[in-house]
């Protein structure tokens, strides 16, 4: 029985014989390449059809290499962005604690010229914050009794005056603004001199000018300086600003609102005066004379020496014994001396 494959399916020559001839043939090319160089053209055309089929082949391996490096670089960037960050949050906490410190170079330069314009000698504070009361308008200082603060004492800034030290504490004091309802200052108004009382108005922030008559020169714009007939602040201190003027014809005074030009709300340092200002003495009270009145004296009578008032005093008490003497018959009373002259 023949087990032969049919013709269609027959292989030729076994896999070793054509190994052996692959082989000869690659050992013939290498010695006709390296000895004549004559498959450099063959190779170069060769390489370039196999190129693609090499990229196709390298594909995988690049697009792994890839994803690895988009990963890794990917990790990198958010490390990056998150240093960033800290750096920019820094650098924006630097940024507004320098133009905090600007603006407070720029105050204090602000309040050491208006220092240098007072007469009075002066302390710089610093608000530590406003008073519990929220129905008062006050602040509490880092000054107190050790640094030589004292009851009474105005408070002012480079724009004009705040208001005045009403309690003091070993290291502290409390200041009551002007704007507080219980606070009162004479001022007067710079363009004429008009002189008035500038009471607070609490909350609102604002000062009213009280007992004004309706005709009184007030204008609005109008500056309103302390008029230092109170003895506590130096004259010529600005106060506020008329912002409204309200004349009633039919009223007995009119209603003039200010509003204060120092910087009450947004100031820290603030300027403590250390002394009032100096008022002259006031004249001493004048003594009231009584004149005495005698029953035998007619007419005023003129002051006179004390020895001659001791001797018109002794010669009345005589006559009136030497009348009395003769109504009862007795002897004579001794004649009165003569005056001195």
């Amino acid at each position: 029985m023949d087990y032969s494959p049919p013709p269609l399916f027959k292989q030729g020559a076994s896999a070793r014989v054509k190994m052996m001839v692959f082989a000869c043939i690659s050992i013939a090319l290498l010695l006709v390449d390296s000895r004549l160089h004559a498959l450099s053209a063959v190779r170069q055309v060769v390489g370039t059809v196999l190129y693609p089929l090499q990229m196709a082949a390298l594909m995988p391996r690049d697009a792994s290499a890839r994803m690895g490096e988009y990963f890794s670089s990917l990790s990198a960037l958010e490390k990056e962005l998150r240093a960033l960050k800290r750096e920019q949050s820094a650098a924006a906490l630097t940024l507004q604690q320098s133009r905090l410190e600007a603006s407070e170079n720029a105050h204090l330069r602000q309040l050491m010229d208006a220092r240098a314009r007072i007469p009075v000698k002066s302390m710089m504070g610093e608000i530590l914050y406003d008073a519990r009361d929220v129905f008062t308008r006050k602040i509490v200082l880092d000054r107190g009794t050790l640094q030589g603060v004292a009851p009474g004492l105005p408070v002012i800034d480079n724009l004009g005056v705040v208001g005045q030290v009403t309690r003091v504490f070993p290291l502290t004091s409390e200041v009551t603004l002007l704007t507080d309802k219980e606070q009162a200052i004479p001022v007067q108004v710079l363009r004429n001199g008009l002189r008035s009382v500038a009471y607070g108005r609490g909350q609102s922030g604002l000062l009213d000018l009280r007992f004004i008559a309706p005709n009184a020169d007030i204008v609005v714009g109008d500056t309103l300086v302390t008029s230092g007939i109170d003895g506590v602040y130096p004259g010529g201190l600005a106060v506020a600003k008329v912002v409204q003027v309200e004349n009633n014809a039919n009223g007995a005074f009119g209603r003039v609102v200010c509003q204060p030009l120092a910087g009450i709300q947004s100031n820290a340092q603030l300027l403590i005066l250390m002394s009032t200002p100096e008022m002259s003495p006031r004249p001493p009270v004048e003594e009231v004379k009584t004149v005495k009145k005698h029953a035998r004296t007619t007419g005023p009578t003129k002051d006179a020496p004390k020895g001659v008032a001791s001797a018109v005093v002794a010669n009345v008490n005589v006559a009136s014994a030497t009348a009395s003497a003769k109504t009862k018959g007795a002897p004579d009373a001794p004649k009165p001396k003569d005056l001195p002259r």
